[in-house]
Order: C-alpha cells, then structure tokens, then sequence
C-alpha cells in the first residue's frame, strides 16, 4: 500500500509540459472527463451558485485561477443563463496553449475573458467570488497560506476551492479508473501523482485556522475531493 502520510512534492508532467497544443487538448479533455464522471464539475458548480443564492445582486464576477481550457466556467456560464443571472467570468491561467484552446471552446461564450496572470501580480479586481480547481495542490505547503490569504483579499462573497483527498483507496481506484476512462498517459500519470499531492482534512483545517476574520466549510464529496467554501467574517 502507498505511503500517503505526507504531501509529495513530485511534479505533475502538465507542470512542465513539452507536447503540441493538440497533445495538450486531449490531456485537458481527460481531465474534463474525469472531472465530469466523477463529480469534480458539479462540486464547484454547485458552490458558487449556492454563494450566489446566499447573495442576492442584480450581476456577478467570478475569477476562475488555473482556468485550463476553461470548462468550469463554460459550465457555470450556461447555468447562469439558464436562471437569467447576469455574470462576468475571468480565467487566468499560466499556460499559453491552454489558454488558446479556451479561448477557440469558449467563443460563442462573450461573457468569459481568458489572461495569461499569475495570481500574485493580478491587479486588484472587483471579484464576487473566486475558485479554484485541482490547483491548490500543486503548491508548496508552505506557500499555500499566502495563496488562500490572496483569494480571500480579492472576494467579496466568498472562494470556492475544490481539491483532492489524500487517500491510498483513492489512488488505487483511480489507477483502475484510468485504465478505462483516461486516454493520454499525461493524464493516467498525473491523476496519480495529484492524489499524492492531495490533502487531509486536517491539514486544510490547519490552513483555515490561520485565515482570520473568515468562516470555513470543508466538505468531503464523491469521489475523494474537498469542497471547501471560504467566507469573509461580516
């Protein structure tokens, strides 16, 4: 069995990825996949709109940090329009090529705006709500509490983080998952070694405990992610 008591600090292949834009498009398609079969979309879906109902106002900007290809917030995007929500979408992400094949899947989407930002240097933006997705883990620990700290100083309603369980059942699930779902070895690879990345419920604990003046809700969902939805203190 997987020793998974400490957080590993291997790199993803997606970190530093050398394939073509078309390699990289079916890496993001499998993990969009993975994502939509295992429950990962609808978990931050429903968390911004239940941010949403929470706060009634006549439109909405919502940032989306380490955005891919961009699919959350098409999904988010086609929700709001199916309840008449106005929104202001943004995604940022590091990736060129990434963001070059959100910006071709989202064209018929003029209500979501693609920039390649890293999230220190953004400039102070008027954000409603800010998520994030299979992202966090890819920091060092360390550097974790001043990535959160970044989210809650730019949200007025509240950040969304939707991230892994650290778990030896769910790297062993995941292995066999892949073999039938996940196409790209990238993404067979990299599933793996983000689950070794994932976290314990008490670390994300530790993480909030050292956020003042906000209110937490870490939630364990199907299949192994923690939804944890963070408030500013009123």
């Amino acid at each position: 069995m997987i020793d998974l008591t400490v957080r590993s600090g291997q790199k993803e292949l997606l970190d530093d990825f050398q394939g073509s834009s078309n390699q990289l498009k079916l890496v993001l398609e499998d993990i969009n996949r993975v994502n939509r079969l295992l429950g990962g979309t609808t978990i931050t879906v429903d968390a911004v709109f239940r941010l949403i109902e929470e706060n009634k106002q006549k439109s909405y900007t919502i940032l989306d940090v380490g955005c891919g290809d961009g699919n959350m917030l098409r999904q988010i995007a086609l929700k709001a329009k199916k309840r008449s929500i106005s929104i202001k979408l943004i995604g940022i992400d590091l990736s060129d090529d990434s963001l070059d094949i959100a910006r071709q899947k989202s064209v018929s989407f003029p209500e979501i705006e693609y920039r390649k930002q890293d999230v220190f240097t953004l400039e102070d933006l008027d954000m409603d709500i800010v998520l994030t997705t299979l992202t966090l883990h890819h920091f060092k620990q360390e550097d974790i509490p001043k990535f959160i700290h970044r989210f809650t100083s730019m949200a007025k309603l509240g950040v969304v983080i939707n991230d892994l369980h650290r778990s030896g059942l769910a790297y062993y699930l995941f292995r066999a998952f892949s073999t039938i779902f996940i196409k790209t070895h990238t993404a067979k690879a990299d599933g793996l070694t983000s689950i070794t990345r994932g976290f314990k419920r008490k670390e994300l604990e530790h993480f909030a405990t050292n956020l003042p003046g906000t209110i937490h809700e870490i939630t364990w969902r199907w299949a192994f992610r923690y939804q944890w939805i963070i408030k500013n203190e009123e």
